[in-house]
């Protein structure tokens, strides 16, 4: 059993002062510090510094980590001529990035706060890496082909990562299931790929209208699409609309990343199902692929969490840096409440979309928490600004605890 002891407390409702938190694995108590030294005088005590803030890990829904190995190797601006310089230098860069990269991209991200990942593995490179971190892992399974002469093939190799997976399920490895695409997947095995969500009760995401290349495509097999299908593929034709693939979700919540093209009639299949939406801005921008209305989002009360996607599509990995693009890109929205929403899309709602037992700092949650010292002194009437703060201003990282234990400490 431990105590924490910081300036501030990110609660599950408001910032609190001179209060503790006691907890092994879960949370289990939280008052005003002098109390819970009294209550609990055998536990162990951190004593935090000044102006040091406790708030829930960060959760990250949507990374990739096969292509971690980039930095200047693709090419930016434009969706598809960066799908093309994905398919030149995939070989290249996954073979650059071995486990111990792989490791380093995790201990990267534990560095800045994030507890928990949703892993979306397309060809199980990154197991390894992934079992041994102590980091909470959603691994997202992901199959991709819409040929159908390889359906069996590509049924039997994404079954035998998912089984792997389901193997070594424990507290930190959760399995789950991704379907590329739309355009990507052939629909029966959308279909089988969905059955198997249901029947297991996993985590199920898939990639959604993350480019106006992609909208055509779908539409009307007319487009920038053309070419990388003829040439590349041997089709003519989309497999299925947009509206066809989505109603293959129904009553099935799921995750659906970026959706920046997504029409009214089709935020409103994601609305009557309970879908959430995965929005990544810096990897939308860096692709041109354009901005995520989220205004219609929340006229609509569709929810949406925040994810990096992978290194392929961002230059790092890190929810700070996204909720600062974010706060900047969706310059209509009111500061203070749209900071705040960040602040709860990269915790407690992620959390919710992903059934994880964590995101908020409440009795009973697991002890899933980042330490941070703030480079400013926060005074009672900045409270209710205190979120665009936190997100603008410099902060140090101390500790990252995941189920209660100490996996990164700050020198």
């Amino acid at each position: 059993m431990t105590i924490i002891t910081p300036t501030y407390i990110l609660g599950s409702q408001k910032i609190i002062k001179d209060h503790s938190i006691v907890y092994d694995k879960n949370i289990i108590d939280i008052d005003l510090s002098d109390s819970i030294l009294k209550k609990y005088p055998n536990a162990k005590h951190i004593k935090l510094k000044k102006n040091s803030l406790v708030m829930p890990g960060l959760i990250n829904p949507h990374v990739h980590l096969e292509f971690s190995a980039n930095q200047t190797s693709l090419e930016y601006g434009s969706f598809i001529p960066w799908l093309n310089s994905v398919i030149a230098n995939r070989d290249e860069l996954i073979n650059a990035c071995n486990t111990g990269c792989l490791e380093k991209t995790i201990q990267k991200m534990l560095s800045r706060g994030i507890t928990t990942i949703g892993a979306v593995s397309s060809y199980g490179l990154d197991f390894e890496a992934l079992f041994k971190s102590k980091q909470k892992t959603v691994i997202f399974n992901e199959l991709i082909g819409s040929n159908p002469a390889m359906a069996d093939g590509l049924w039997a190799d994404f079954q035998a990562r998912l089984n792997e997976s389901m193997i070594n399920k424990s507290d930190t490895i959760i399995p789950a299931i991704a379907i590329h695409s739309p355009y990507s997947v052939y629909p029966l095995l959308v279909e089988k790929a969905i059955a198997l969500a249901k029947k297991h009760q996993l985590p199920l995401s898939t990639h959604l209208l993350e480019s106006k290349a992609e909208r055509d495509w779908l539409d009307k097999s007319e487009g920038e699409f053309v070419p990388f299908f003829n040439d590349l593929l041997k089709q003519k034709k989309a497999v299925c609309t947009p509206l066809e693939f989505i109603q293959q979700f129904n009553n099935y919540p799921t995750l659906f990343t970026h959706g920046i093209e997504l029409n009214n009639n089709e935020l409103e299949q994601i609305l009557k199902h309970k879908h959430t939406i995965i929005h990544s801005p810096i990897s939308n921008r860096l692709l041109g692929n354009g901005r995520l209305a989220v205004e219609n989002l929340r006229e609509k009360k569709i929810p949406w969490i925040l994810g990096t996607d992978g290194l392929s599509s961002n230059y790092k990995l890190d929810l700070f840096e996204e909720m600062k693009i974010a706060l900047f890109i969706h310059f209509k929205a009111p500061l203070a409440l749209f900071a705040k929403l960040l602040i709860n899309n990269a915790t407690i709602n992620s959390a919710k979309a992903l059934g994880l037992n964590t995101g908020s700092i409440e009795k009973n949650k697991n002890a899933d928490m980042v330490a941070l010292e703030l480079s400013f002194d926060l005074k009672e009437r900045q409270m209710e600004n205190f979120y665009y703060h936190l997100i603008l201003h410099d902060k140090k990282i101390t500790h990252t605890i995941i189920n209660g234990e100490i996996i990164y400490e700050s020198n």
